[in-house]
């Protein structure tokens, strides 16, 4: 990194290792460092679930550990506007969206960047699993070496702008290296566990709180045959594929024989709104399941136009291995994707995201499912 320009770079210091990894990074490579720690919700933050004081307590020893200064910027507001509203009117719709997706585009690297820029830094930098690259002028978005911690699929909505100024020190690292390091130099989060839960949430239960915020109807729980199984508490709360807090058994045909399907798990496969009717069916490969095609839209694509690409690979949901499909368009502009796999469980309101190889292209916001 020697011969490389030395940047004055803002570092968005979460609490967690990653970030105070990349910190460190960054300093050993000689640039000029700066910590800023977001907080970006207020409502009931209290220490049960919404570890924002501990988090910043953390990131603040890290800062001192690192010697560089830290400053505590409050985004609530502007996460309340740019993400919070947008995932209430998704739930409400009956959609599940992805809010990691809109916070990085909206507050990570939109309000954190233009902050950063206002204290006169050159680049941003954050603990994500990813890298960029620059070929011939343009920047590209590359998954992480690491393809347990791989983060690109929830930066897929990054423009050319934003990775223009951005770094992804701990993307070219595994996981087990970045713990190695933090303990090395004797982090005080060295083995801080990874936060699992919604970027503004926390830990807390996810039903529990979208009860606060979203009318719930009760309505029937029934199977594709139409036979009433039970009550849902709200179509909201459910996502497709959902299998846990169904609150229904096995239903068993009379006459059926003993050992048969009839105790496979439940899993939820449509939500009708129309009837406030939450459909589900038996077994995890049930056809109601499994989609050969999707349409997305609200399209968002690296390099700033959609790729000339006819096949390329993409993922429906986070934790997923990437699926060949080929790429289209329809004359409203709509993206499709079609599999030769079936795809399990595509949810409207997730996002698809489409790459070639290791480069992440871009991608949007499934409209629907298809079952052809």
């Amino acid at each position: 990194m020697s011969s490389e320009k030395k940047h004055r770079v803002v570092v968005g210091l979460s609490g967690g290792v990653d970030s105070a990894v990349t910190a460190h990074l960054l300093k050993q490579q000689g640039h000029e460092v700066i910590a800023i720690f977001m907080k970006n919700w207020e409502d009931d933050d209290d220490d049960e679930y919404c570890s924002t004081r501990q988090d910043f307590l953390d990131a603040a020893s890290v800062a001192d550990v690192l010697g560089i200064d830290i400053e505590h910027v409050n985004f609530a507001a502007e996460y309340k506007d740019r993400v919070f509203e947008s995932f209430l009117r998704e739930y409400q719709a009956g959609r599940t969206p992805n809010p990691d997706v809109l916070c990085n585009a909206e507050i990570k690297f939109k309000a954190f960047l233009d902050h950063a820029m206002r204290l006169g830094a050159e680049k941003i930098a954050t603990g994500h699993y990813a890298r960029v690259r620059e070929v011939a002028g343009e920047f590209q978005l590359l998954k992480g070496l690491d393809p347990l911690k791989d983060q690109s699929y929830f930066l897929h909505r990054l423009s050319q702008a934003q990775l223009s100024k951005t770094m992804f020190p701990v993307g070219d690292l595994p996981k087990t290296e970045v713990r190695r390091i933090a303990a090395e130099i004797a982090l005080p989060n060295a083995k801080k566990k990874d936060s699992t839960g919604i970027c503004f949430i926390g830990e807390r239960p996810f039903r529990e709180f979208l009860n606060k915020y979203l009318s719930h109807q009760p309505g029937p729980i029934k199977d594709e045959r139409g036979r009433k199984l039970g009550e849902h508490v709200g179509l909201s709360f459910y996502t497709l594929g959902q299998r846990q807090g169904l609150g229904i058994g096995g239903v068993k045909d009379k006459g059926a024989p003993r050992g048969g399907g009839e105790h496979e798990p439940w899993f939820v496969a449509a939500k009708d709104l129309e009837r406030n009717t939450l459909v589900v069916v038996q077994g995890h490969d049930h056809p109601l399941l499994l989609s050969p095609a999707l349409v997305a839209d609200d399209l968002s694509w690296v390099a700033g136009r959609a790729p000339a690409v006819a096949e390329a690979a993409a993922k429906t949901r986070y934790r997923q291995a990437d699926a060949r499909c080929s790429v289209g368009f329809d004359a409203a502009g709509q993206l499709t994707l079609r599999f030769p796999e079936p795809q399990w469980a595509v949810t409207p309101g997730q996002s698809a995201v489409v790459y070639d190889g290791d480069v992440c292209l871009g991608g949007g916001v499934i409209a629907q499912a298809l079952a052809e």
